[in-house]
């Protein structure tokens, strides 16, 4: 059975690995497969100092959406009820995996090891959060947000 997907305008990017999209009249909330982004609310540090790192990993994701469409092939459910979902920048099908792009800028890590060589090249040139120090995603989670169980909180 072939992978639903689609191609909508995303409505709200709620952080650095997660948007709301309109389809089929109603709100969809995507989390992209394959990566974890920095929380809109975490901090990183660099040059000894604290910067909103959460907040320049949602503003990377709004600019590369922008106020076009994306094209999405759809996955399963998050334990936050989020479908999780591969998504690209229109135009097809020269368009950019978002994913990809999210953790080459730097504002996110793999999960799957699916963009480990995006990864390295982002450690390497010191992109994004690799420009100081950074709690992995989940680690900061796990000390800061309640338990799975509850509903996520837009950030917005």
């Amino acid at each position: 059975m072939p992978t639903p997907a689609f191609s909508v305008r995303p409505v709200h990017v709620i952080d650095g690995d997660s948007l709301t999209v309109r389809h089929d009249s109603a709100s969809l909330t995507i989390r992209l497969a394959g990566i974890d982004a920095v929380e809109y609310r975490q901090d990183c540090t660099r040059s000894g100092a604290v910067w909103p790192c959460g907040r320049d990993a949602r503003s990377a994701l709004d600019k590369l959406v922008g106020h076009g469409s994306v094209h999405c092939e759809l996955g399963s459910k998050d334990r936050y009820g989020r479908t999780l979902a591969t998504c690209r920048t229109a135009p097809l099908p020269d368009g950019v995996d978002i994913g990809a792009e999210m953790v080459r800028q730097g504002w996110a890590v793999t999960t799957d090891g699916a963009y480990m060589v995006e990864e390295a090249e982002a450690g390497a040139r010191q992109r994004g959060i690799w420009q100081g120090r950074f709690v992995r995603p989940a680690d900061w989670r796990a000390t800061h947000e309640p338990p799975a169980t509850a509903a996520p909180r837009p950030d917005a």
